[in-house]
């Protein structure tokens, strides 16, 4: 696991410096650099797989083809093999120096042969070309941007903190303000910044002497299509062999490893297969919460009974956290705004695991792959709904669904109930985009102000989505909704946080279920087996019975969890209203000061939770705080001042 970083053009060695110092974090272990007219690649380096003789960058035997990887190539051993036989010289066991030899064989498109997590730059001095790679999820990051004119080159690294050293100015971008306060994170390939964009999921980007052109080696819904076993027991246990062979190509390590455990279905499933391909200990991670009123968060009594069962040397530790303390820290990990809770315990596990081993196992992707968000049942059942005359379902929205009991909560049933009333008379695309939006419906737009909707005039930021949706190779709304969510909230939130924050404790985090042979299983899972008996993941509960007690199969969806509402409302109170103040809230102009006043009101008062859109507003301010500052493009040295 690396960090990389680098430009094309002109350009002093001490700007690579710079760059590569504010990703120490991402690797720690060493640092490599090569410059040569026209181009600087560098890689910070955490050593995981042939510690001795990883260093980075890696060259063939000409010095004609440079490569620096953040990431894991799991199949990098068969391949290489393949590549010694046809006469390819290697100097290391490393898994980066394969992509040389593999370029220099297959060209471009030995990308497709890759299974792994995967951002790499690939210098080709004969073409005078630079490669910007990314793999099939998104799991690795890649960033990257002009430096001014074409003729002065392009730029790229690992994280925006990074990139910033070598842009010579940024400009806030108020397109992504708008779609931040509406999914509480910025959607690919924008970011934050104007003209700085991400390599996008599966793509490659071709520079060449200040062009840019690019092409897309894979896309989630070429896994679509094919026939999948009907008989359920068959089924089952082809879904079992995959779990179990993709379990033990993501095990591949030269240091310690573990995995995170929360006592749910995912992770449980993953220590299954664990316990299928290792003989030996395994070692698990779990936190929970020591202050008394925060026990309903704690997920810790599930994790050890899970843990007891497959014979695990469990890790679990019950945190009393300084929410006032900790919360800059994530922001300035985060690079960016980003406002899902669940980056909290997500840095706090990472910390703990870090203490013990440098790469953990996460069961990110299981919800997106095998249905296991109540969502994707709503849509289908309105999908039903639908069938009911339109003028019945719009008076329903108007006039029974106001009447309903408001939901203290966004996942409570209530509020699911009334959210599908409210929205059943509108097209299924938008009534799924309502129901991923955070700004409430009484407000929605009207929360933003003048300044920033006259900004944002133009711009249809729920467009891309909607295409999205309808792209999506299936009849089945819920099929659309997953396929959505596969390009868009796994990549742009779960799997960014879980990499930012993970590596922010230098702990390379692995994704079983993000990787393409599960993903071509989980695509061709016809939908009504797919939610056997209308069950969130019903197939996967199915299939696991052999492997997994009861006591997980049966319980509810679960994961690492933070007590924001109290804490919004206790722990972190004061910097809410100090972050929140009018004052503030003018000054940057994004939302009107009465919307402010409504949110903290109402969370408050208990009249409503509204942790999620009032977190979003004191992210985005710290996060303000942090970049006039300065204080957030170095990540590791915040993370070293924890330590």
């Amino acid at each position: 696991m690396c960090g990389i970083a680098g430009f094309t053009g002109e350009g002093e060695p001490h700007q690579l410096d710079r760059m590569l110092l504010r990703l120490v974090h991402r690797g720690p272990d060493d640092a490599g650099r090569h410059i040569e007219p026209g181009v600087a690649l560098g890689a910070r380096r955490l050593r995981v797989i042939d510690l001795e003789g990883g260093h980075q960058p890696f060259t063939n035997e000409t010095g004609t083809v440079w490569v620096a990887l953040n990431g894991e190539i799991y199949n990098y051993r068969a391949l290489r093999d393949e590549l010694i036989r046809k006469g390819h010289q290697f100097t290391s066991h490393c898994d980066t120096e394969v992509l040389v030899h593999l370029y220099e064989q297959e060209g471009e498109e030995g990308v497709r042969r890759l299974r792994g997590m995967f951002a790499y730059a690939l210098w080709d001095r004969d073409r005078h070309t630079l490669l910007l790679v990314r793999d099939r999820f998104g799991i690795k990051p890649l960033y990257y941007a002009r430096r001014g004119m074409s003729s002065q080159g392009v730029a790229f690294a690992s994280e925006l903190p990074a990139l910033l050293a070598a842009l010579p100015q940024s400009r806030i971008d108020p397109a992504a303000i708008s779609q931040y306060l509406t999914r509480l994170y910025i959607p690919g390939p924008d970011t934050i910044f104007q003209n700085v964009a991400q390599v996008g999921p599966g793509e490659v980007l071709r520079i060449r002497d200040g062009s840019i052109d690019s092409w897309r080696y894979d896309r989630p819904e070429h896994a679509m299509g094919g026939t999948f076993e009907r008989h359920p027991s068959a089924a089952a246990e082809r879904f079992r062999e995959v779990l179990k062979d993709t379990v033990q190509a993501h095990l591949v390590s030269d240091v310690p490893l573990g995995l995170f455990l929360s006592g749910g279905l995912d992770s449980g499933a993953l220590l299954a297969a664990m316990r299928q391909v290792v003989t030996g200990p395994i070692r698990t991670f779990s936190i929970g919460y020591a202050a008394e009123a925060d026990r309903s968060y704690d997920e810790t009594t599930a994790a050890r009974a899970v843990a007891a069962h497959f014979g695990t040397d469990h890790c679990e530790e019950r945190l009393n956290p300084d929410a006032v303390q900790l919360l800059p820290r994530i922001v300035a990990a985060m690079g960016e705004p980003f406002a899902d809770a669940s980056s909290i315990p997500t840095y706090l596990v990472s910390q703990v695991a870090r203490r013990h081993v440098t790469v953990a196992l996460s069961g990110i992707g299981g919800d997106e792959l095998f249905g296991g968000y109540p969502r994707y049942l709503g849509l289908r059942a309105a999908s039903r709904y639908a069938l009911v005359p339109r003028a019945l379902r719009t008076w329903i929205a108007t006039a029974i669904a106001p009447r309903l009991p408001e939901s203290t909560s966004s996942s409570n049933r209530r509020g699911r109930l009334r959210r599908f009333l409210r929205d059943g008379h509108a097209p299924i695309a938008q009534q799924y985009l309502a129901w991923i939006s955070f700004l409430p419906p009484e407000w929605n737009a009207s929360a933003l102000t003048s300044d920033l909707l006259a900004a944002t005039r133009n711009v249809d930021t729920s467009r891309g989505f909607v295409d999205l949706f309808d792209a999506w190779p299936s009849a089945d709304p819920s099929d659309r909704a997953m396929g959505l969510d596969l390009q868009t909230y796994l990549t742009d939130d779960l799997l960014r946080m879980g990499d930012r924050l993970s590596m922010a404790h230098s702990l390379e985090l692995r994704v079983p279920f993000c990787d393409q042979e599960l993903l071509a299983l989980a695509c061709r899972i016809p939908t009504p087996m797919r939610f056997a008996g209308w069950s969130l993941k019903g197939f996967m509960r199915e299939a696991l019975r052999p492997w997994l007690p009861a006591s997980v199969l049966d319980r509810p969806k679960s994961g690492f969890q933070v007590p924001l509402a109290r804490w919004l409302k206790e722990d972190l109170r004061d910097l809410v209203h100090d972050l929140l103040s009018d004052r503030a809230v003018r000054a940057r102009g994004y939302v009107k000061p009465e919307y402010v006043h409504w949110l903290i009101r109402q969370h408050e008062s208990g009249g409503r939770n509204l942790s999620d859109q009032l977190y979003a507003l004191v992210v985005l301010e710290l996060w303000h705080q942090q970049y006039e500052s300065g204080a957030f493009v170095t990540t590791s040295c915040v993370e070293a001042a924890s330590r």
